[in-house]
């Protein structure tokens, strides 16, 4: 499961026919949930991942072969949105330099999970009005009305605030005539200790609630 980053992908390239040479059979998916980016096929892998990790690894428990756990993998990754904003940076360990700058009247809305820049900063807003801001740009990328949600950390955000954002999330969902089948808040996918937090939209039906609840020893389910 690859997160839609260069990087990432040209090394999983190399661990997949690395694993073939042994006769191991690999196949790859790769996340690209973040509605910062326009255009699809560059999308960032962020929050959603999650989402593919615990759908893709209920089906594999039951025993799915590699073909049909990819499936589902791919079917949560072709509905599944996700769209972040930050108050602070997070420091580069080796360096001690903040990732980018911002300041302290601040925000960045739109921000990758590495530091990287998002879509706008703007000035600070009250929770309510970013969570409308967020939401606004997230649903009119996910018209299906019956989802799972998520509230996601970016690491430095106490859960106290993280479930305060979940409240008006839910209170605007509703709103809008979405019914939230499943919820998650907490510090799911990091940034080291960024100030700020993602919502994540997944579309459900009776197979992915399925798996979403299966079982597991995931420390965060």
């Amino acid at each position: 499961v690859v997160k839609n980053y260069s990087g990432d992908v040209m090394n999983f390239d190399m661990a997949k026919e690395l694993a073939e040479l042994e006769d191991i059979e690999v196949d790859t998916v790769v996340v690209n949930d973040d509605i910062a980016i326009k255009n699809e096929e560059d999308r960032r892998g962020v929050a959603g991942t999650v989402f593919v990790h615990k759908i893709a690894g209920a089906a594999a428990a039951e025993g799915k072969s590699l073909s049909e756990v990819k499936a589902v993998a791919e079917k949560v990754i072709q509905g599944v949105r996700s769209i972040g904003m930050a108050l602070s940076p997070c420091y580069m360990p080796e360096s001690g330099k903040p990732g980018f700058e911002l300041h302290d009247d601040e925000m960045e809305i739109g921000i990758g999970i590495h530091g990287e820049k998002g879509l706008e900063r703007k000035a600070v807003a009250s929770v309510d009005a970013i969570v409308k801001e967020l939401l606004d740009r997230l649903t009119k990328e996910v018209p299906d009305k019956k989802v799972a949600v998520m509230v996601n950390g970016m690491g430095g955000t106490p859960e106290s605030e993280l479930y305060i954002t979940y409240k008006y999330v839910a209170e605007e969902l509703q709103a809008h005539g979405y019914e939230i089948a499943r919820s998650f808040v907490g510090n799911y996918m990091t940034s080291l200790e960024m100030h700020g937090f993602s919502i994540t939209l997944l579309p459900v039906d009776d197979e992915l609630l399925g798996y979403l609840d299966a079982e597991t020893k995931a420390i965060g389910f």
